[in-house]
């Protein structure tokens, strides 16, 4: 019995153990968060993966082909993972309250880019929002912004 709790406890130490309790990058559980809202209306229309790339480039300078695969390994990710509160857990410790809000304009953008204001992206967005804890008033100021933008 102990030698068997010896081998447990020995495969837990194992450094493929270990990188797996790694936080994601800030770049990576960005990304997951922002395809967790692409992914809310069960359709990933090229429009959206496009800007989706383009957003990420943007934000963390990467080349076209490191932000396209970024958003592959983030919608693989967003398939697999069981929660979303290590990449949640990620952005909250590494942004502050203004690069919080703005990831949220930047899911509201992603919501609107194909011209359909979704409930379910909405409500997606909504609780991220909290999760990041973003305030409510931020969250509203946002969509708001980004609707006039898109007129």
């Amino acid at each position: 019995m102990m030698q068997s709790l010896q081998r447990l406890f020995q495969g837990m130490m194992t450094p493929e153990a270990a990188s797996e309790q790694a936080p994601p990058s800030q770049a990576l559980a960005t990304a997951v968060l922002l395809c967790e809202v692409i992914r809310a209306d069960y359709r990933l229309e090229e429009v959206e993966l496009t800007r989706l790339s383009v957003m990420l480039a943007e934000r963390f300078s990467l080349s076209d082909a490191d932000a396209e695969a970024l958003v592959q390994r983030a919608c693989e990710e967003t398939e697999s993972a069981v929660d979303h509160h290590r990449f949640l857990r990620a952005v909250r410790d590494g942004c502050d309250v203004a690069e919080r809000v703005e990831l949220v304009r930047e899911m509201w953008s992603l919501a609107l880019i194909d011209g359909d204001k979704d409930p379910l992206e909405e409500h997606r967005i909504r609780r991220l929002a909290e999760l990041l804890y973003v305030d409510h008033a931020d969250f509203i100021r946002t969509r708001i912004e980004v609707e006039r933008g898109a007129e």
